[in-house]
């Protein structure tokens, strides 16, 4: 069985790709919802329909454990498919999501000021606000909707994205961390840690943070760890698989496709 990853575009890519090199030797499934794209400006029951749809096509796929790396989707339906969806299905099947895992590790770093940049309907959920309150009392979170940079990056427009995203973390005060609230934003990580190093600002990536959470779910659940196969397959499938996602494919990954 497989490990599945679920986004509502090419973002989850990133994340995908930095498991794959932690845990290489399991076979992957991602599906990307290109098609629909961008999710943050949608109705939360749409957002449900359509991840639940993706989720069915990766357990399909034979994918026992599904990461929702799209923040939207894990702020939305998270729950809602965890306590209803799956139930349905009398299975030993998994979803897990991308925020708590970031919230974990912002705690554990000791930072006290933290600034969050996401899609507006992650803003909106104000679920990094409830995770917080019930993980940490001395984390003060400032959340700030960025809903041009998931079209940008996108279409390929990283340097404006770039320009935007810097621009917004310096309008907003002196902070000690950002969490990159998306995981299309992992994209101009390295580029932003590097302009903000004189600021002493640490920026909080998902591509960074899931694939080590990951391993420790996996040791954690041996249930799981030991249905999975090892055979390093790697499939890719987009909902809306254009020739403009080429290029974008192999800037997310590197240069090198990952899928077979």
């Amino acid at each position: 069985m497989k490990i599945g990853f679920f986004d509502s575009g090419l973002g989850g890519l990133l994340v995908m790709k930095s498991v794959v090199k932690m845990l290489p030797e399991y076979d992957y499934e991602f599906y990307g919802d290109t098609v629909n794209l961008p999710y943050g400006n949608k109705s939360e029951s749409e957002i449900f329909e359509l991840t639940k749809r993706g989720v069915e096509h990766l357990f399909a796929r034979d994918c026992i454990l599904v990461i929702i790396a799209c923040n939207t989707a894990s702020a939305e339906t998270l729950r809602k498919l965890q306590d209803e969806f799956l139930p349905q299905l009398n299975t030993n099947k998994r979803i897990l999501g991308v925020i708590i895992p970031t919230v974990e590790e912002v705690v554990e770093s000791k930072i006290r000021k933290v600034l969050v940049v996401a899609t507006k309907r992650t803003i909106e959920s104000k679920k990094y606000e409830k995770e917080f309150s019930k993980a940490s009392t001395i984390v003060k979170i400032t959340s700030v909707a960025t809903p041009a940079l998931v079209p940008l990056i996108e279409l390929g427009e990283l340097d404006a994205a770039f320009t935007e995203l810097k621009t917004t973390i310096e309008a907003n005060g002196e902070v000690e961390g950002v969490i990159l609230g998306c995981t299309h934003y992992s994209l101009l990580a390295e580029r932003l840690t590097k302009s903000l190093v004189l600021k002493n600002i640490k920026i909080f990536t998902q591509d960074k943070i899931i694939p080590k959470k990951l391993q420790h779910y996996l040791e954690m659940h041996p249930e799981i760890k030991n249905l999975l196969s090892k055979d390093g397959g790697r499939n890719i499938f987009l909902t809306d698989n254009s020739s403009r996602y080429d290029s974008l494919l192999q800037e997310f990954l590197g240069g090198a496709l990952i899928g077979d």
